[in-house]
């Protein structure tokens, strides 16, 4: 909606759809069930209003309530909405492709989309982690993919707000715009150890013809078994497994020239 003054406003309401959304959000690292005074402190509102919001979410199936304690958690609408969401992406036939991935390479395999700031896990070995599915983007393997082949218009990456995990996570402006060049110059991304110690993970894109990834797909594992002498074998792998998902999860206009090469 637009004044007179030419001042844009969000259309009534709007705020509280927001904040029913943030309250949504609250979930997204897989902990415990939150109480309201839980959820008020981690939206800066008062306790009142955050256990208003639930109230609501919760009339809606969108929470769940605990009797007991009285917490709430993710309700059967929201798991109503995420299988259709999974299923309707096509993400089932992408399952048995990741567990023969897996199973072939020793590795847990992971495919990711973008979701604003962040890259969120949506088939693979890390769907049901302890502390959630989303991983910022510029610290990952998945991420710098996503990075490196944007869509159209896509927002600035060297914006994203700044996250440091060790003390190698690539957290300069520059020094990602060097990396990420180097990604679509070789055609995948590694992740030695910036999000986690101990843990290496290389990433390649399922492209679209356009030229921007619509998933990235990763193989992850120690150090010692993703050597620099087998990264070559572990990329072909992936890279067999990430045509094969072009072909399932994308539409025959959407998909490239089946001897186009990545990068």
């Amino acid at each position: 909606m637009t004044t007179e003054a030419g001042i844009v406003r969000p259309p009534a309401g709007a705020q509280a759809v927001r904040r029913a959304l943030d309250v949504l959000h609250c979930f997204h690292d897989n902990g415990p069930d939150l109480s309201a005074s839980d959820l008020a402190r981690r939206l800066g509102l008062s306790t009142s209003t955050a256990h208003r919001l639930a109230r609501t979410l919760l009339g809606a199936g969108f929470l769940e309530q605990d009797a007991r304690t009285a917490r709430y958690r993710l309700g059967p609408a929201m798991t109503e909405l995420g299988r259709l969401s999974y299923h309707q992406r096509g993400l089932h036939l992408a399952a048995p492709e990741l567990a023969d991935l897996a199973e072939r390479t020793g590795t847990t395999a992971d495919l990711a989309l973008r979701s604003g700031p962040h890259v969120v896990i949506v088939a693979g070995g890390s769907v049901t982690p302890k502390v959630g599915l989303r991983r910022p983007r510029h610290s990952t393997a998945l991420g710098k993919v996503l990075l490196a082949w944007p869509r159209a218009g896509e927002a600035d990456p060297l914006s994203l707000p700044p996250y440091t995990f060790t003390e190698r996570t690539v957290g300069e402006p520059p020094a990602l715009a060097a990396e990420l060049a180097r990604i679509r110059d070789a055609g995948y991304a590694v992740d030695d150890g910036e999000s986690a110690h101990g843990v290496r993970t290389v990433a390649v894109p399922v492209l679209e013809r356009a030229g921007h990834a619509r998933f990235a797909l990763a193989v992850r594992a120690t150090p010692d078994l993703i050597t620099d002498a087998r990264l070559d074998w572990y990329l072909a792998q992936a890279r067999s497994c990430a045509r094969a998902l072009e072909v399932l999860l994308l539409a025959p206009a959407e998909r490239r020239d089946p001897g186009e090469r990545t990068g």
